[in-house]
């Protein structure tokens, strides 16, 4: 699981007062979201260093890496999310709080922390998803909780979703920015057509991360998380994350697609 201005200036609907911006900030250092964010960003630049590689031969050095240190600016990505936060109601903010200040709350938040730092390392990740794949194989009931918890919060359509419309977003960077033409029915062409492979990726991705994540929890504690999270409140914040981290990271795949383009035509005069 960025983007910027435009959604800056529209995104403040119902959590305006004070002390509803405190349950916001609560509601940010609860879950963590700036650390997720820093994850995030380190992802972003290693793919940034591929796509160099991959599409600029390696050759933009000092250049992309400005670029691209403007393109994940921390500051812009963070309020992107915390103004989807906002976006709930107050009541909604408590009780995403109180859940989350919990001893339990408290404890999901590290599990999933850490299981997110630990799936960058490709190893974590291999091994994460093959202990998936031979759990669902051959003890089945041994991985009900987690699809219990995808089920629930229909994690993997989500994601597959926050995935196809930063590539499209990419693609349409790289048009506007002159790499190729097409037209936009072209570009969505192009990005379904990846549509199998990103959610079996995704399903691979999100299986092993949830495993990795929840293991030490027992059923009760899995029980209790997927009761919260099918609260009013509960929907609410699943919904307003994916949205905020949604529409950075098609912001990002714009402005990704855009400077690859910029940097090949002038590669080119």
């Amino acid at each position: 699981m960025f983007r910027f201005l435009s959604c800056l200036l529209f995104s403040w609907g119902f959590a305006t007062g004070a002390s509803a911006q405190v349950q916001v900030t609560l509601a940010m250092d609860h879950l963590r979201l700036a650390e997720l964010i820093e994850i995030v960003r380190s992802e972003g630049i290693d793919c940034a260093d591929s796509l160099d590689t991959d599409m600029l031969n390696g050759q933009d050095g000092p250049v992309w890496a400005e670029q691209i240190d403007t393109i994940y600016n921390i500051q812009l990505m963070s309020e992107i999310v915390r103004n989807e936060i906002a976006t709930l109601p107050e009541d909604q903010l408590r009780q995403i709080n109180q859940f989350y200040s919990g001893l339990l709350g408290v404890d999901i938040v590290e599990l999933e922390m850490a299981a997110r730092a630990a799936m960058q390392h490709i190893d974590i990740k291999n091994l994460a998803v093959d202990s998936y794949q031979i759990a669902l194989a051959e003890d089945p009931q041994s991985v009900e909780n987690i699809l219990t918890i995808n089920d629930a919060d229909q994690l993997i359509d989500r994601n597959v979703t926050a995935t196809l419309t930063p590539n499209y977003k990419f693609y349409l960077g790289l048009v506007d920015g002159g790499a190729f033409e097409a037209s936009v029915d072209e570009v969505i062409e192009q990005t379904w057509a990846q549509e199998s492979e990103i959610r079996r990726d995704t399903t691979n991705w999100m299986m092993g991360y949830l495993l990795l994540s929840y293991q030490p929890l027992d059923d009760s504690e899995i029980a209790t998380l997927v009761a919260f999270t099918q609260t009013q409140a509960g929907r609410a914040l699943n919904a307003a994350i994916f949205e905020g981290f949604g529409s950075m990271y098609a912001d990002i795949s714009y402005a990704l697609g855009r400077a690859i383009a910029l940097n090949m035509v002038a590669s080119d005069l």
